[in-house]
């Protein structure tokens, strides 16, 4: 008799994942932190079978359902291997049952890539920064502390966007991926759609410094020059006809208290026609501080969470059959990539206990998209902006390095190609 497996519904963000799992969009991440000496590969797999045992959720695999896709229990051993594969690979193959993130390794990298139907960005950094401590710790013989989760586990692994919903059965977040179009980015693309990283890296006390003459926050000023960046990719007369959409991912624990390491996120999305607001850097940052302000407020984003717990409540979409919600669903997503030019998220700052801090380099975050996302995040004081893309030209990428760089902001390059002309190393 087969043991019984105990098995999660998706929460509501990620019941849309697998249906939009496609081509270059793999739905994948990737986590890495950069030591200062090389990984010594079988402590690594002694700190994630530590990780496996407190958190048995992360070896859950992805099955399909007649109404949906379930997460169920498994007994596989994830193994750390070398990094091989081309950034950011698929870990959802329907019918095949396997385990939704990998972790890798190469020369001083660690990596961890996870399919987004398990975690988010905040939840997965919760579980890597807790694996990269427990490795540092056998590594360097120091005591075996830890990071430690203070919540239950029930509570780690509840579905947050359930316990929040109102009841308001309004699909506005899936309809508002539908309206309007975008400037397209362009450029040389892979011919099989792989991911292409692009890695730069900022002093993060001089980057603030500059934030704060404009006013604004490390996320508004992330945003403004990301814009910035698109707009010199743009002709004269896209300039004046085309706007610019940047989708903004927004964590929702920062509205409601939750501990949960699942999906619990939202998105806004920053309009910038540049024929009407202007095309300087001051002009930006004064549109995307407004139209943060005003979709982050507090009713807005309580709809924004409403809309994404919607679409499990509403009884006509309960009885659909999963093959027609895929079809559905992978129709709205493609509508909604005409929508938005780019996609740009600041995961803020990443902490670790002190005793470990001197062994890390950095941190940084990509995530794939059908055209483009830029992650940042922070680890003391070297803030990281890492694209990944299956363009092999990185024209957007080098216009921000450049406005930081002629800002007094130095920054460092690397990339996965040798075509970039500010590339200092291949990682």
């Amino acid at each position: 008799m087969e043991a019984y497996k105990k098995w999660y519904q998706l929460d509501n963000a990620a019941k849309i994942i697998p249906s939009t799992a496609h081509g270059a969009n793999t739905r994948v991440f990737r986590l890495s932190c950069v030591l200062y000496e090389p990984v010594e590969p079988a402590l690594l797999q002694e700190a994630l079978d530590q990780m496996m045992e407190e958190e048995p959720f992360f070896a859950c695999c992805l099955k399909r359902g007649l109404f949906w896709y379930y997460l169920e229990e498994s007994d596989i051993r994830p193994m750390v291997e070398e990094d091989i594969l081309p950034p950011c690979s698929p870990l959802f193959f329907p019918g095949r049952r396997n385990l939704l993130f990998r972790v890798t390794y190469y020369k001083t990298r660690i990596n961890l890539e996870m399919f987004h139907v398990l975690a988010d960005g905040t939840g997965a950094y919760a579980f890597f920064r807790e694996m990269v401590a427990r490795y540092l710790a056998k590594a360097h013989h120091l005591p075996d502390k830890g990071l430690k989760f203070t919540s239950a586990q029930e509570d780690r692994v509840g579905d947050a966007f359930s316990r929040y919903y109102e009841g308001k059965q309004k699909l506005d977040q899936l309809h508002s991926m539908e309206r309007g179009k975008a400037y397209q980015l362009k450029g040389e693309m892979d011919k099989n759609m792989e991911s292409h990283l692009v890695e730069g890296v900022v002093p993060a006390s001089k980057f603030m410094e500059k934030a704060k003459e404009y006013g604004a926050t490390a996320g508004v000023f992330s945003t403004s020059l990301y814009i910035k960046a698109i707009m010199e990719e743009m002709t004269v007369q896209e300039l004046k006809k085309q706007q610019v959409v940047a989708s903004v991912p927004v964590n929702l624990r920062q509205f409601f208290r939750s501990d949960t390491i699942r999906n619990f996120f939202g998105v806004i999305n920053v309009s910038y026609s540049p024929s009407q607001d202007g095309t300087g850097l001051e002009d930006v940052v004064r549109k995307v501080k407004h139209s943060f302000a005003l979709q982050l407020s507090e009713d807005k984003v309580a709809g924004t969470m409403n809309s994404y717990s919607a679409l499990e409540h509403i009884w006509a979409v309960k009885v659909v059959p999963i093959w027609v919600k895929d079809l559905v669903i992978s129709r709205i997503d493609h509508l909604a990539k005409t929508g938005v030019t780019g996609t740009v998220s600041n995961l803020g700052r990443i902490s670790m206990p002190p005793e470990f801090s001197p062994y890390i380099s950095y941190f940084s975050t990509f995530m794939t998209a059908y055209r483009q996302q830029v992650c940042a995040c922070t680890f003391e004081d070297k803030m990281v902006f890492g694209e990944a893309s299956p363009f092999t030209t990185h024209g957007v990428m080098r216009h921000m390095f450049r406005q930081m760089a002629q800002m007094g902001i130095p920054v460092s390059v690397s990339t996965n190609d040798y075509n970039m002309e500010e590339r200092e190393g291949r990682e």
